[in-house]
């Protein structure tokens, strides 16, 4: 379809109208997910357009929640304009008596970026282990849509997802076509009691930017800044409204977590830097985010020496291509030098960034508060050297440090451990682990517990280093498949008698 087609005139009152048949047709909530994008901002002008052209009584019928998720890792330009954005939407919703209720939602603190990157030690994310989206962005609206049905039975999701996006969204979204029992309605993959509509399913690209410069935000935002911002993302600083396929589009930038590395280089936040020198300020989060996406020569992550050579719970596991180990977490030493690095960062920003960012937090203190929590409760880091860091860099007193019981040990004991330990820190954390457990279980009155804790810790400190842990793992392999041939050959040998 050409643009015209789908945005102007007949064909868009059609879509309007079949936006109000389907709000009109039962009592079941809507649920907008809003990202603060294009098309997002497309579909819920789209819907508060047509719910206007309701009466009254009719648009109240029931509620529409706009749901925005906030990873508390998104680019701060864009944190920024989606927090202003549901405020002001806020207010003229209850002006106009729009049935319009935003709700900003973020994932709960132990499964937050930090907390799992800096307090557990995962590595940074990346296309084998992708632990981050599910945590930050599908469990927090999966968790307000679940209630949602939990109360009203049912609900309607409205997103803005358009088959033009990709080859494979298309893809999914016929699919799901293929099994609707409503009109436009398509069942949810991952939520049941849910249904998803997609309105500008059929739109492309420049039909978006053309029906949102051509449409006034009914809730105040101004369209034209959201172009410029697209704009600022573009490598070549160009966003131009397109009448033909010849001419490019920038409807492929794309804005997400500053921090992420599931790509080799962030290049909108790279583009905002270069193409404006008010946004020069965020060039220290550029750094930090390319320091903990160090990459090789072949542009892979290149962290293996910052991480353990043990999975998280102590084990081995052997590459097959290279027979070296297959790294875990990372280590207590560049744990406390990411929050280090994360804390100097915020505060470069707040001196050298412009008034909006005075205050910006690039850590919450519930964070915080749980990243210590494992680090002395589960990591058995007696030392808790997250106050000493915290006022090092903010110059003021942490101000939770009575949160955890004080134990019997602290930095002086944890210092001559480790000069006993004469450096090496797996012998290290064989002694503190074991100290700190028996000195928190001493109340306990059945032991058992206590024993098995203890015997965890030895088991994942047996190995020396990396090189004693493929040794034993190859050995023990070695002697496994010998056992198993034995058995082949007696099994063989009992056949043919």
């Amino acid at each position: 379809m050409s643009i015209v087609n789908n945005v102007s005139g007949e064909a868009l009152q059609v879509l309007m109208k079949r936006v109000q048949e389907i709000f009109l047709a039962d009592e079941i909530p809507w649920v907008i997910g809003y990202s603060g994008g294009k098309d997002s901002t497309a579909v819920l002008q789209l819907v508060w357009y047509s719910l206007a052209e309701l009466s009254t009584d009719e648009r109240n019928k029931k509620q529409v929640h706009v749901i925005s998720t906030d990873t508390l890792v998104e680019q701060p330009i864009v944190a920024l304009s989606v927090n202003h954005s549901l405020d002001v939407m806020k207010a003229a919703a209850i002006e106009q008596d729009m049935p319009i209720q935003p709700h900003r939602l973020t994932p709960k603190a132990d499964d937050s970026f930090w907390v799992n990157l800096i307090g557990k030690g995962y590595p940074a994310p990346r296309q084998t282990f992708r632990w981050c989206t599910s945590r930050l962005k599908i469990e927090p609206s999966n968790r307000f849509i679940m209630n949602m049905t939990k109360t009203h039975g049912e609900a309607i999701v409205v997103l803005g997802t358009r088959k033009a996006e990709s080859a494979r969204r298309a893809a999914n979204m016929r699919r799901y076509e293929e099994m609707r029992t409503r009109d436009w309605l398509s069942p949810n993959g991952s939520l049941p009691n849910s249904w998803v509509f997609t309105p500008i399913e059929e739109w492309s690209n420049d039909e978006v930017w053309m029906y949102l410069m051509q449409n006034k935000n009914p809730w105040g935002r101004s369209n034209k800044d959201l172009l410029n911002m697209y704009r600022g993302a573009s490598q070549d600083n160009e966003c131009p409204l397109v009448l033909d396929t010849a001419t490019p589009s920038c409807g492929n930038s794309r804005f997400g977590c500053w921090v992420c590395t599931m790509v080799s280089a962030d290049k909108s936040m790279e583009a905002m830097i270069q193409n404006d020198e008010e946004k020069v300020w965020m060039a220290p989060l550029l750094d930090l985010r390319n320091e903990i996406g160090v990459l090789d020569e072949w542009g892979r992550l290149d962290d293996k020496h910052r991480r353990d050579f043990r999975r998280m719970n102590g084990t081995i596991k052997l590459n097959h291509r290279d027979g070296k180990t297959i790294h875990g977490p990372y280590t207590k030493q560049w744990r406390e030098h990411f929050l280090r690095r994360l804390l100097q960062v915020e505060k470069e920003i707040r001196i050298t960034g412009p008034e909006e960012v005075k205050n910006l937090s690039l850590i919450t203190d519930d964070e915080l508060r749980e990243i210590r929590r494992i680090w002395i409760k589960e990591k058995h880091a007696f030392d808790d050297l997250l106050p000493v860091i915290y006022e090092e860099i903010r110059n003021e007193k942490y101000p939770y440090v009575n949160d955890l019981e004080p134990g019997p040990f602290g930095k002086a004991e944890w210092d001559m451990l480790a000069e006993l330990c004469a450096g090496n820190w797996v012998y290290l954390e064989l002694q503190s682990s074991m100290l700190d457990i028996e000195q928190h279980t001493k109340a306990i009155t059945s032991r058992r517990s206590v024993v098995d804790d203890l015997e965890r810790a030895i088991k994942k400190c047996y190995y020396d280093n990396a090189e004693d842990a493929v040794l034993f793992e190859t050995g023990r392999q070695k002697l496994a498949n010998t056992q198993l041939s034995l058995e082949e050959e007696m099994e063989e040998g009992l056949e043919d008698q």
